[in-house]
């Protein structure tokens, strides 16, 4: 018995409880704005990370119940529905969101009309071309599955306006529930249609369902009811803050989806599953970071545009953090990332191992470069941001198809990868010449990150010659223990440099 070792040891431990209590507190309990972020955050990250968890489960039991032609297939659909849709695309959230007057009824109301009626003329135009599609693909099932697939515009433009004033009011809980809590059913119904429905029409009504769940969750949770009555002030505005986005969606989807419209034409339905399902294993953690970070911090920035100061201190340190969880998991995936899909998918899967690895270090650029576009909107200029993406596409309709010819699968990839990186470095300098972004202090969590990643190449590197741990099971857990040490010793510099500047 040492009574007084004993009391040492408990005095210790409370001391170090009161020490990461009081900073939690402050971060959660206060009405000040980090307050609200962090809050927001928690919301939206645990709405966020249920949904892509119950996506990344449905993919790996649909992998299993469906065909990679399915999959194939309704990667064409989901890219030929987002070309149109995309070429009007008018920033009616981040409109409402960046505007200080966002909030009152008649910009609600008009952004409503606006939604609704470009969701209705959209459709109609859809549902005209869909006989054309389906004969550029020489494939008559997208016209059926393209015309019921687009439902979810209508869904999508008729969805409550509330929902965009509780993101300007940072009420995040009410949004995670619309949002996540819609992706959720889909899912669920999904995999439902999926045991019974053992083809591509499975994943096209639950996209729908998706689409359909967040309208009806939005006139529960955020309800409002538009007037026929129209403000010109009101959608002048709106009008005058779209125009900056005009196209800018257009631009985007030619970046995010010229790759599946090249490889549908030079390679096999199957070929296309596989590659899909591969860089979609990257893209769902990515989409859960991304909408994360875009709906605390755009709302965030919009609240103090005018402090550049503050702006540039927010953005290096979220960019620091997204480079240091980053760079050790792209060299997890390098190591791992054919055992990853084998167990994931299966087995065939593992031949798209090269755009996995590819398409990580696309997720991590684009990442990155979504920090800069969300200070762009917030300041109500997103049309630098639309000449970053348009540079993008022309560099990746250069570049895709006599990549994709020669290098295969993983040629998509490299030409996505080209294009984000040449769209980054014009936004940084854009971001510099905006507020004096200090690109040196920004360049360094850079460093720091490539130099903690070294721990997890070491490791990686020195199991590759033991048999047993090449093995899919052993190699995924041995890269997991590689980032977890990574990981620790970022942290553990973090705490000591935060603590000699507090001292």
């Amino acid at each position: 018995m040492n009574p007084v070792g004993s009391g040492r040891r408990t005095s210790i431990g409370s001391q170090i409880y009161g020490r990461v209590k009081r900073p939690i507190e402050a971060a959660l309990m206060g009405e000040n704005l980090k307050a609200k972020v962090f809050r927001g955050g928690a919301w939206l990250g645990s709405g966020s990370l249920a949904e892509q968890v119950s996506r990344f489960g449905r993919n790996m039991l649909l992998a299993r119940l469906l065909a990679p032609e399915a999959f194939g297939t309704m990667a064409i659909v989901l890219s030929a529905s987002s070309l149109i849709d995309t070429l009007t695309a008018i920033g009616v959230r981040e409109a409402i969101i960046q505007n200080p007057r966002g909030g009152e009824d008649k910009y609600l109301n008009a952004a409503w009309w606006l939604g609704f009626g470009r969701a209705i003329s959209l459709y109609s135009l859809i549902f005209a071309l869909a006989p054309w599609v389906s004969r550029f693909y020489a494939n008559p099932e997208l016209v059926a599955l393209l015309r019921v697939s687009l439902l979810s515009l209508l869904f999508y433009g008729a969805i409550s306006p509330g929902t965009h004033l509780a993101i300007k009011q940072m009420r995040f809980p009410r949004w995670a529930a619309i949002n996540h809590g819609g992706g959720i059913c889909g899912v669920v119904i999904t995999v439902i249609l999926a045991l019974f429905i053992r083809n591509v029409w499975a994943l096209v009504i639950g996209y729908c369902a998706e689409s359909a769940a967040r309208c009806v969750l939005s006139y529960l949770l955020c309800p409002y009811l538009p007037s026929l009555a129209w403000d010109r002030e009101a959608l002048g505005k709106l009008l005058r803050f779209s125009k900056g986005m005009f196209g800018l969606s257009f631009l985007n989807l030619i970046f995010a989806r010229a790759d599946i419209f090249v490889l549908a034409k030079l390679y096999s339905a199957t070929d296309l599953g596989l590659y899909a399902m591969a860089v979609f294993l990257v893209q769902t953690p990515m989409s859960f970071i991304m909408n994360l970070l875009g709906q605390t911090l755009l709302p965030t920035f919009s609240q103090i545009q005018g402090d550049t100061a503050r702006i540039n201190r927010i953005l290096v340190n979220v960019t620091s953090l997204i480079v240091r969880l980053g760079m050790p998991a792209l060299v997890f995936v390098f190591f791992c990332g054919h055992s990853l899909l084998t167990v994931v998918y299966g087995d065939r899967y593992g031949a798209a191992t090269g755009a996995l690895i590819i398409a990580s270090c696309v997720a991590l650029v684009n990442l990155v470069n979504g920090q800069i576009t969300s200070v762009l909107y917030a300041k109500g200029l997103p049309q630098l941001h639309r000449r970053c993406v348009a540079m993008m596409a022309i560099t990746i309709i250069v570049l895709i198809y006599p990549l994709a010819k020669d290098l295969g699968l993983v040629g998509a990839q490299v030409a996505c990868l080209i294009s984000i990186v040449v769209g980054y470095l014009f936004q940084v300098v854009r971001i510099r010449q905006l507020t004096g972004l200090n690109l040196t202090q920004y360049s360094k969590s850079f460093l720091f990150s490539a130099a903690i990643s070294i721990g997890v190449l070491a490791i990686c590197l020195g199991t590759q010659p033991v048999g047993i741990l090449a093995r899919p099971v052993p190699n995924i857990v041995l890269g997991i223990l590689g980032c977890i040490l990574a990981y620790s010793l970022s942290l553990g510099i973090y705490l000591r440099n935060n603590q000699a500047r507090t001292t």
